[in-house]
Formats: C-alpha cells, structure tokens, sequence
C-alpha cells in the first residue's frame, strides 16, 4: 500500500511539472510570436499628424542609443523592437548624423529611411 501512494505521489508531481514546462514553453512562445509579429507590423504611436520633434544624430551615437531617444520623446513604444527593426531594415549601418524632424505618425521604417545616408528630400538634396 505505501509503495502504491508513493508512485501516485510520483507521478503526480511528475504531471505538475510537465504542465509547468508546458505553460512555460506555450507563455513564451506566444510573447515571442507577439514581439515578432510587432517587428513587422507595428503602427506609428499615433494618428496623424502626429507630434514632431527634432532628434539629433551626432557622430557616434549607437543604433541602441537612438532607439532610446526615439522611445524617450515617444516616437517608438518599446526600444528594443525599434532596435531589432533597425537591425533588420535595409537601411542597418546607414544612420547619418544631423538633426532629423520624426513624428509619432511616422512607422519605424519611415524613420530609419529619413535617418539613412540613402534618404533623398523631395527637392532632390539628400540630407
């Protein structure tokens, strides 16, 4: 009889911390399709028009710096999915410095292509 309990006692902890991984293992997999999906798809902060502020690059200033500026003037809602947009848009290694005027209506591809070296002005100057 107590070999009996001992093995449902067995297995029974054996099933809780199967149920644990698994919630773990589906919890995190779906934060991170969600963060996925985001690095896509993810809407300007607003509707235009939008607020705009004028960010500086200056010579030096790290990709993860600027995705902090942007996050701390409320350009971008999470730094590290602009940062992992950055790393994954055309425009990775081609932020220039200069002062740039970025609105909260602006996507974060709109806004790295502004701050790249292959940004054009609509009157044909490049920035």
């Amino acid at each position: 009889m107590k070999q009996f309990i001992v093995s449902i006692a067995t297995a029974a902890v054996k099933i809780i911390v199967l149920i644990l991984i698994a919630r773990y293992v589906i919890g995190t997999a779906s934060e991170a399709y969600a963060f996925g999906y985001r690095v896509f798809s993810e809407e300007p902060v607003s509707d235009e028009p939008g607020i705009i502020y004028t960010v500086e690059l200056s010579e030096g200033t790290t990709p993860k710096q600027v995705a902090q500026a942007l996050e701390d003037y409320g350009l971008v809602r999470d730094k590290d999915l602009f940062y992992v947009q950055y790393l994954l848009s055309p425009h990775k290694d081609e932020l220039m410095p200069g002062n740039y005027e970025l609105s909260t209506a602006m996507t974060a591809e709109q806004m790295l292509e502004i701050m790249s070296s292959s940004y054009v002005e609509e009157d044909g100057e490049e920035d």
